[in-house]
């Protein structure tokens, strides 16, 4: 039985375009997504962002030319 509140959420999301419906849908299932997952230690947390955060290849190698401008100690591979 559907409660009144998805009843309105499916009448809202009828007259959307589908493009929206579709953006909707994957807001609905990250919440769902976020609401699921256990509280899990540090480790867990660090495992899920691996591949998430955009940077250089060489970032471990070279983090303290990043962080703190120190010459690089490798010579990029051309």
């Amino acid at each position: 039985m559907s409660s009144p509140i998805i009843t309105k959420v499916i009448e809202e999301m009828s007259d959307l375009p589908d493009d929206i419906q579709q953006q909707v849908l994957e807001f609905v299932v990250t919440l769902r997504q976020q609401h699921t997952q256990t509280t899990g230690n540090a480790w867990d947390v660090l495992e899920s962002l691996t591949g998430t955060v955009e940077a250089p290849a060489d970032w471990s190698a070279e983090h303290n030319h990043y962080l703190y401008s120190t010459p690089k100690r490798q010579k990029a591979d051309l």
